[in-house]
Formats: structure tokens, sequence, C-alpha cells
């Protein structure tokens, strides 16, 4: 534990540098960070986030059918799948109905001057809801492992876990490659670990003196009001349902995953942190690695309540900016497209902006007026992804807890992990 308290000391330390270092290079030498970015701070952010990345497939597939086979028996499975999907939509709805009321108490798109005639944004196409649930069966898993299709790639693993905890004795020498295979995946993931102060410090250094304080001038409120929704949700949502379900103590809980925390802010990534957020909930928040190799890999995929605020928060302001009064049903539909489109979207790049584009059209909102929150979006993408990944650790500790009362019917089925 003390290892990982010195990590997470040195990654903050990094982040606080990292934001120091951009908003200096941004205010009082643009020009030197013209030179400093490109040869220094980018090479150096975009090396870590491939380090991490590169471990990212082969994590997910050998945790979920370590995690599978672990379980044993399918009505298992099938208990834990069903909680962390009902945990992951109504956190999903509160987090979207939370930030509708945030942006009518602050109103951030009432005062202020916005460009609304320069506002120019090509909304890309989302499949539907039925089409992706379909595509979560992969017709070529290798095809899905090559193209990162996190949903098929589950797919698959949770077939193969499933094949080996049935067969047992059977594919135990398979059971074993598996589980080694695990082991080296761990490993690496601590190796990477020692340079993630240096890559956190050079991603918020690089984002940071990109932005500056431009982007905050206009859209001031838009940020605060977005920041103090994701802060209460956290707090509130999360804090409580770790305390009454998980019987955890939430400051225990914020504390230990800290260290997937601050990664997630820097690589603005939830898929890109699950070696380090899964790694971070077994050692620190003590949660079993067959729970945890199942629920955070899907969180990761589906699980995006820092979006869904972020969406929340954002149509109240385009809505406002353009003075459109939504009604009751219009504000319905909102939430309900933003908790189907966390599904829908599973997996598609830029899935932040194409939900909120599916949100606006759902109540006949501009989808132009996204262009006003581009400016800022990366530094607020920043913060959502550490929520997004907090939310799939507070399932996994909750569905650790309330599985307890169901290991001594089920510790002697399947093979231990």
């Amino acid at each position: 534990m003390a290892k990982n308290n010195n990590l997470t000391k040195k990654i903050i330390i990094a982040l606080i540098l990292g934001l120091l270092v951009g908003f200096a290079l941004n205010f009082f030498a643009p020009g030197l960070f013209g030179i400093i970015d490109p040869y220094v701070l980018y090479p150096l952010g975009q090396l870590f986030l491939k380090l991490i990345k590169m471990l990212v497939v082969p994590l997910v597939f050998v945790s979920i059918v370590l995690g599978v086979a672990g379980l044993g028996d399918p009505k298992k499975l099938g208990r834990i799948g069903t909680k962390t999907i009902s945990y992951f939509l109504v956190t999903t709805t509160v987090a979207i109905v939370l930030a509708m009321a945030v942006g009518y108490m602050m109103k951030p798109g009432v005062n202020g001057t916005f460009d609304t005639e320069g506002a120019s944004y090509e909304a890309a196409e989302a499949p539907p809801v039925i089409d992706t649930l379909l595509n979560i069966i992969p017709t070529n898993p290798i095809e899905s492992m090559t193209s990162g299709n996190m949903l098929q790639i589950i797919a698959f693993a949770v077939f193969i876990g499933l094949a080996l905890a049935v067969l047992g004795e059977k594919t135990s020498g398979v059971y074993k490659i598996v589980e080694q295979t695990n082991e080296i995946m761990m490993y690496l993931v601590n190796l990477v670990m020692k340079v993630a102060p240096y890559g956190a410090f050079a991603l918020i250094a690089s984002a940071i003196g990109k932005q500056g304080w431009d982007a905050f001038k206009v859209m001031g409120m838009y940020f605060t009001a977005v920041m103090l929704t994701l802060l209460i949700h956290t707090v509130v949502t999360y804090g409580g349902t770790v305390s009454l379900l998980g019987k955890m103590n939430p400051i225990k809980f914020f504390k230990g995953f800290a260290p997937a925390m601050s990664v997630a802010f820097s690589t603005s990534s939830s898929s890109a942190t699950l070696p380090v957020s899964m790694d971070t909930a077994q050692k620190n928040l003590n949660v079993p690695k067959q729970v945890s190799s199942f629920v955070q890999p899907l969180g990761a995929t589906i699980n995006m309540d820092g979006t869904a605020i972020m969406q929340g928060v954002a149509t109240i302001f385009i809505a406002q900016v353009y003075g459109v009064d939504l009604s009751m049903s219009q504000l319905l539909m909102v939430v309900l497209t933003a908790v189907l489109a966390s599904i829908g979207t599973a997996g598609v790049p830029g899935v932040g902006l194409i939900m909120l584009a599916m949100v606006l059209k759902s109540v006949n909102l501009p989808v132009e007026g996204i262009a006003l929150i581009i400016g800022i979006d990366r530094l607020l993408d920043m913060t959502r992804t550490a929520v997004n990944i907090t939310g799939d650790a507070a399932c996994a500790v909750i569905v650790a807890e309330s599985e307890k009362k169901h290991v001594s019917s089920n510790q002697n089925s399947g093979l231990s992990v």
C-alpha cells in the first residue's frame, strides 16, 4: 500500500506541475511552447499512452476469461451481470438528471455573448442500439482484437471462460496458460506505471498549453457547471452507494482508487486506464479478481456517467443560448436518449460528442451548438473520464460486497483463481 501511495503522490505532483507549466507557457511564452510541445511534451505523453494502450486488449481478454472461469456457475455470471448493468443504468440516469438540474440553477447559457452564427459542427451518425447489441457477438474474434472492439472482445472472453469452467480438468492446461499470461500482463502494468508521473506531466502540460485561459473567458459558467456536477455526482452518488451498498468508508474508497483516477485524468481514456484501474481496485479496494475482471472492462465500455453529465449540462446550455424552452416531455426524452446512447455508442470514436449530437437531435436543438463547447471539451474530458472509471470501481465494490452471501454455496464450484 505504501508503494501505491508513493506513486499516487508522484502522479498528483506531476499533474500540478503540468498544469502550472502549461498555463505559464501559454500565457508567458507561447512561442516557446510551440517548440517544446511537438518535440518534448507530445512525444513523452504519447509514449505513455501507447505503452498502456498496448496492454489493454490482452489484459481485458485474459482477465475476463479468468474471472468467468473462476465464477464457475453461469447463474452467478448472470447474477453479477444483472447487478452491474442495473447499477450502470441507474447511476447514468441520476447523472443526467442532476446535470440538467444544475444547468437550470446556474443558467450557464443565459448571460454572455456567444457566436452562434459562426458555430459549425458536423454530426456523425451513431449506430442504432439494436445493431450495437447484435454486433456484440464477433464474427471474427481475431479481427475484434486487432481493431480493439471491446464489446466483442468481452463477449468472446466470456464464452471462453464459460467453456473452461464447464470443462474443468479437461482444460486445466489451457487455464494455467491464461493464468500465467495474466501474471505477465500485471507485471507489465506495474512496469509501465513507473513512467506514469512523467507521462501525466507531459499530457497535462500539452493540453493546458494549447487551451490556456482563452477557452474560459466565454465558457466559464458552462465549465463551472459541469465540474460542479461531476463533483457532486462523485461524492454523493458514488460515495453514498459505496457506503450504503458496498459497506466501505467512502474516504477509504477514494483514497485507494486515487492512482487510477489520476491516470484517467491525464489520459482522458477509460479504456487506456483500464489496466491501472483493475490493478488498483484489486490491490487497494480488495475487489476479487473475478468481479473486477468482469465489471470494470464492461464499465469502461458502456458506463459513461461523466459523459452523461456533460450531455445534460450542454443540452441545457445550448437550449439557453438559442432561447429554447424545453418542455417536461423533452427533458424526459433527453434522459432516455442519453441513457440508451451510452450503450448504443459504446466503442465508437469521439463517443461523447456523438452522444451529445443524438441527444440534441432528439429534442430538436441545433447540433451546431456543439461547436460552442468544443474549445474546452478537452479539459472537461479529463475530469469526466476520471468520474467514469470511478463509477466502474464503485460498482465493482458493491457487486463484490453483495456476492459475499453467495460465497459459501459457490466456493466449490468451477475453478478457483
